[in-house]
């Protein structure tokens, strides 16, 4: 298997680099998680420069990359320092390029080019209902002129208090958990019955959360995305690029942790000599690295199956199980070994670590993973038990 990065890739990544240490600097990021969104021109400038359109058809402006290559590009974007927004900006422009008719893709590409930043952040989450998607409530229903009315809550919505719209996941006619059939819905933040209460948390302040209440919001049926009643379908192959994209966002800050870290260890002076030379330290940073080294194959490997059409339903929830504690870890030990000044605003990896732990969360908790992927690789054994035959990538 060959490991090394293209020609083009490694053009990018040093491209990213670059533009990062100009426009992405501490105090830029600082900024934004002080003030709850990072700052317009730079989210601008990101796409101006070309790199948000990378993963995008090319029909439309886009510049089409494979999914390890997309993965490398969001990794790189969140090593400058931060949960960078751009990244998820992506996610959404990923989902309309995916589901959107070419109108909704065109008014949705122009508008990421003229703002930086997509018309709409998705609403899937419900009071009610995280990880439980069946259990939402949250209705679509046709009146007798075609018109959809919504009504219902989503919460945990990520740039909800930003954003001038939703893709919104709503039953078909009837809440009730045993409705199956959910269809996706863009709905103006402006339009009429729409309340947005934003939500306070610990971490990636620069991506907040709101929740959002739809009280008989109406909506024209061409405000549909993907296919009627496929929503939840939509939805699942969502869940397996999201939660790829989230741990090459995590896998990005864990790095920044772990070049502070090294950084710091490298210099400090602790009993007359440096605590590089000390074991307990050593075994701290070999430690980190290898979280880092086993996520970052794991992300990729995961990308190429998709890249090669082979399923990733496995793969993608058991990168979230292992990836999200792993590089959680590897910022909780870097702010170990930076001692007191590591547990201060005067440097970033406590920022860090309290972003990477909400990734247990977002996304699937890792619970969730365990459930997803567990049921997953026994159907894979029993077939390759009752047919010799049978090749299953493990």
């Amino acid at each position: 298997m060959d490991f090394s990065y293209s020609q083009q890739q490694l053009e990018i990544k040093r491209g990213i680099r670059e533009w990062g240490k100009k426009h992405l600097t501490e105090e830029v990021i600082a900024a934004g998680y002080k003030n709850r969104g990072i700052a317009p021109e730079v989210a601008k400038s990101w796409v101006d420069e070309g790199w948000g359109l990378y993963g995008l058809p090319e029909e439309y402006g886009g510049k089409p990359v494979d999914k390890q290559t997309m993965a490398m590009i969001i990794e790189e974007l969140n090593h400058c320092g931060g949960n960078i927004p751009m990244a998820p900006n992506l996610l959404i422009m990923f989902d309309m390029a995916e589901f959107g008719t070419p109108e909704q893709i065109q008014y949705a590409m122009d508008y990421y080019k003229e703002n930086g930043y997509p018309p709409y952040c998705l609403a899937i989450s419900e009071p009610g209902a995280g990880s439980d998607n069946q259990g939402m409530t949250t209705c679509a229903t046709r009146d007798a002129d075609g018109k959809i009315h919504i009504n219902g809550t989503k919460t945990w919505v990520t740039s909800g208090e930003n954003s001038d719209g939703f893709i919104v996941v709503c039953k078909d006619e009837d809440p009730s958990r045993e409705n199956k059939e959910m269809s996706m819905y863009l709905v103006p933040a402006n339009s009429k019955g729409v309340t947005i209460e934003p939500l306070n948390k610990i971490g990636m302040q620069i991506m907040p959360f709101s929740k959002i209440i739809f009280d008989d919001v109406v909506v024209d049926e061409s405000a549909l995305l993907g296919i009627k009643g496929k929503g939840f379908l939509q939805l699942m192959k969502n869940f397996e690029w999201e939660r790829c994209v989230l741990l090459a966002e995590l896998l990005g800050e864990a790095q920044a942790a772990m070049d502070d870290a090294c950084a710091w260890v490298n210099e400090r002076q602790q009993f007359g000599k440096g605590i590089k030379t000390f074991q307990l330290v050593q075994e701290h940073i070999v430690e980190m690295q290898i979280a880092l080294t086993n996520t970052r194959n794991f992300l990729y490997r995961t990308c190429w199956k998709m890249d090669n059409g082979i399923p990733v339903n496995n793969d993608a929830a058991m990168l979230k199980r292992y990836g999200a504690p792993a590089l959680t870890d590897v910022c909780s030990r870097a702010l170990q070994l930076m001692g007191g000044l590591g547990f201060t605003d005067e440097t970033r990896v406590s920022r860090l670590m309290l972003d990477c732990r909400g990734f247990q969360i977002g996304g699937g908790t890792v619970e969730i993973m365990v459930h997803i992927s567990g049921r997953g690789i026994l159907k894979e054994y029993a077939k390759a038990a009752e047919d010799p035959d049978y090749l299953w990538t493990i």
